[in-house]
């Protein structure tokens, strides 16, 4: 507690600080989730809430994290921006702010610069607290060099408005529609809003903070690496194959971060998919010096 109370008073210093944390999308969409109360249930709520915590999440690892802030394969133009209005559409802004804040992330990796490390700071302000704090919303475009020639991106991260509003409005339409014609489907306008936007993304949220968090505290460390980066199956789970932390912070160039097949990555198999599909293509992988490598090491003790 005295750990959380630390982190609010360090946000609440600055008076930019405290205008953003009242207005944060964050707290206000945690706030907004009682109107799941409201709603009701419905069967076709529980699928918008799958397929939009599905497809974001994707959209997030795949392309905000893989591609975007590791070039990790290439694709083309028009997918590249498919992948950056749907990532958007997390309310987590655009795949520019998302990438420079990553690769610094990279860079200094658990030390004092590092803007969201539990070993630097602590685990609420890697999870959450960091993203509540004015002094990391601006996008440093010099770590992003090669992103800034591309104009469309520079449209997503200004407006990054846009792309959340435009699913809360197809998900309301969507609603709206089935309850005209089906209404023994218990639907809604608002309850799908409820399910598939604002519950979806609260819970979207917290699985990929996971990583910046939990990854870095909890899990087995197979490479030694100089951060405390962790390997942790069940946030490999939630975020799709995130969870293989410490492989990828050895080999942060590898599309597919799970090593072996029983490490699941459900996004690279559909990335591997999505590559017959010709939509991506030459996916960088690990090594053979890095499975080497891997090979000569203990596992790391559980903590």
């Amino acid at each position: 507690m005295n750990a959380l109370l630390k982190i609010f008073r360090h946000a609440l210093n600055d008076e930019d600080n405290r205008l953003l944390m009242a207005s944060s999308p964050v707290i206000f969409l945690h706030i907004a989730c009682i109107g799941l109360f409201f709603t009701g249930f419905s069967w076709v709520a529980v699928v918008t809430l799958l397929l939009t915590f599905s497809f974001r999440v994707f959209a997030l690892t795949a392309g905000f994290h893989r591609y975007f802030s590791h070039r990790s394969f290439k694709t083309s133009r028009a997918f590249q921006f498919v992948l950056a209005w749907v990532g958007t559409s997390s309310a987590q802004l655009g795949p520019m702010w998302w990438a420079a804040n990553h690769r610094h992330h990279h860079q200094y990796s658990d030390q004092d610069e590092d803007v969201h490390s539990p070993v630097a700071q602590s685990a609420f302000w890697s999870h959450i607290g960091w993203v509540l704090c004015r002094a990391h919303r601006s996008i440093k475009y010099e770590r992003i060099r090669d992103l800034c020639k591309f104009p469309e991106l520079h449209f997503i991260d200004r407006f990054h408005v846009l792309p959340v509003l435009s699913l809360m409005c197809a998900l309301y339409i969507t609603g709206a529609t089935l309850n005209f014609f089906f209404p023994g489907l218990g639907t809604s306008g608002i309850q799908l809003l409820m399910w598939g936007f604002f519950l979806s993304t609260v819970l979207v949220y917290h699985v990929t903070f996971c990583v910046n968090s939990v990854t870095h505290i909890v899990g087995t460390k197979r490479f030694a690496t100089e951060d405390e980066s962790r390997n942790n199956f069940w946030v490999a789970l939630l975020t799709f194959g995130e969870g293989w932390h410490n492989n990828h912070h050895r080999y942060p160039l590898s599309a597919r971060q799970g090593m072996y097949w029983w490490e699941l990555d459900i996004t690279y198999s559909l990335l591997r998919l999505l590559e017959r599909m010709g939509l991506v293509w030459d996916l960088k992988v690990f090594p053979k010096s890095i499975y080497d490598e891997a090979a000569s090491q203990p596992l790391g003790n559980q903590v």
